[in-house]
């Protein structure tokens, strides 16, 4: 698992190398990824906007943003959690991801939340860090 705190947000990230829906013959291969967010302030909070960086084994980098996560803008409550599954593929066996949330408090102060930088590794390679 892979944690990171900042501006009263955790967020906490476990990949998941999906094997059934992965082709490595084709350079094919699928992650899953579940992410919990944890409001660990004193005031609501409200997931506004994703922002990802997801880097290959070969250097190659993709810049994903977009509105929300899963198609939702959650607002977490003081001591509540938010978790969500979503995927990444890559053309290679291995490669990493960071990123951050923008984030909203009730008084509409926006921050960005750090989602902590994780490894993709397909089980059983030898690993590498990125």
């Amino acid at each position: 698992m892979y944690q990171h705190e900042s501006g009263g947000v955790k967020i906490s990230v476990v990949p998941d190398y999906l094997e059934d829906e992965s082709e490595p013959e084709s350079g094919h291969y699928v992650w899953a990824y579940t992410v919990e967010i944890e409001n660990t302030g004193h005031e609501p909070v409200q997931l506004i906007a994703r922002k990802w960086v997801i880097t290959d084994a070969m250097g190659r980098t993709e810049h994903v943003q977009g509105l929300g996560v899963i198609g939702e803008q959650p607002v977490i409550e003081p001591g509540e959690r938010f978790r969500y599954t979503s995927g990444a593929p890559l053309t290679t066996p291995s490669g990493f991801m960071h990123g951050s949330y923008e984030m909203q408090r009730g008084d509409g102060e926006s921050f960005a939340a750090t989602i902590p930088g994780f490894s993709l590794d397909r089980p059983g390679d030898r690993v590498r860090l990125h």
